[in-house]
């Protein structure tokens, strides 16, 4: 086959955005064992950074905040990124790819997504690709359910498993906070858990049980219109009971960011992180301080959204 011209750079540096989920809705279990999705993205202002360096071999590090948590070896989602390319261009994947972490680790903000999407990009541009975004984000999908949106950023509706993707119009800028939690959550064990919750109470939890899941109207008004005190009324995350059942200890980190003036709180996405809408900058760092002085979670950060998608630096 005809080798693509590799880009003069020895270097290519991609920063990428984390996301929330300002409409989580989940379906019953499908046959194939995923559910379906109603799933409503924006992406905000926390940023990982991921560099892909010609090597001899494949390498990855990683660096920033709970690196130490990140995985190192071929099973990083980024890693993968970068061999299911090289594989379909007929390449080696012989890559250092280094990963900048600021975006939360297993909290609920898509991070491992993130660097995904930005390693997808680094090595198509390191290595001359130049491939259609349209073949990029098919890539994406074959990794996971939230790299589309990770790649694409803005705000959008993901349907199916999240990866369908049909991008939102945003009228305005949203401001949040984010709470860390210490450790992580298992976004498969938060799914189990629903599904348990749901077979607990009596509702079943097969597709045949639960409603196909849907956008809601007044949800996306919200978003186009950008008005946050109608968005705080229409937040929702399905998840957020198996979260809370797994950690209860995020019901008092969420009591007490509204307890500030947050205008509406939820678990971001699996969790554990915590989101809290806000109505402006001075709010928000406000609210950062008083969750951060509670002592109900590791920190807090103060952002804004919608966001660029992954982009070259």
């Amino acid at each position: 086959m005809t080798q693509p011209a590799a880009s003069t750079a020895d270097t290519v540096t991609v920063r990428v955005p984390a996301k929330v989920n300002v409409q989580l809705s989940v379906g019953g279990v499908r046959p194939d064992g995923f559910h379906g999705l109603a799933n409503v993205f924006l992406a905000v202002g926390l940023y990982d950074s991921v560099s892909a360096t010609r090597a001899d071999a494949p390498l990855l590090t990683v660096s920033g905040p709970d690196a130490a948590l990140v995985p190192q070896d071929r099973t990083n989602l980024a890693a993968r990124a970068a061999a299911l390319l090289a594989a379909r261009h007929g390449l080696a994947a012989d890559v250092h790819l280094h990963i900048a972490k600021d975006i939360p680790v297993a909290g609920g903000m898509a991070g491992g997504s993130a660097d995904a999407a930005a390693a997808l990009l680094a090595c198509d541009r390191l290595w001359g690709l130049d491939s259609p975004r349209e073949e990029l984000l098919e890539l994406c999908a074959e990794l996971g359910s939230d790299v589309p949106f990770s790649f694409a950023g803005g705000a959008a509706l993901g349907e199916g498993r999240g990866e369908l993707l049909t991008p939102l119009e945003v009228g305005g800028t949203f401001h949040w906070v984010f709470a860390v939690a210490d450790g992580g959550l298992s976004t498969p064990a938060v799914y189990r858990e629903c599904d348990r919750l749901r077979e607990a109470t009596g509702t079943g939890s097969s597709a045949a049980d639960v409603p196909e899941p849907a956008a809601s109207q007044e949800l996306l008004a919200a978003l186009r219109t950008g008005d946050a005190a109608a968005l705080a009324a229409a937040l929702r995350n399905d998840l957020q009971p198996a979260a809370l059942s797994l950690r209860p200890s995020l019901a008092e980190t969420l009591e007490t960011g509204l307890a500030a003036g947050a205008l509406a709180a939820l678990v971001s996405g699996s969790g554990p992180t915590c989101a809290f809408l806000v109505a402006d900058p001075d709010s928000a760092t406000r609210i950062a301080h008083a969750l951060t002085a509670s002592g109900t979670c590791r920190g807090a950060r103060a952002t804004a959204g919608p966001a660029p998608g992954a982009s070259l630096v």
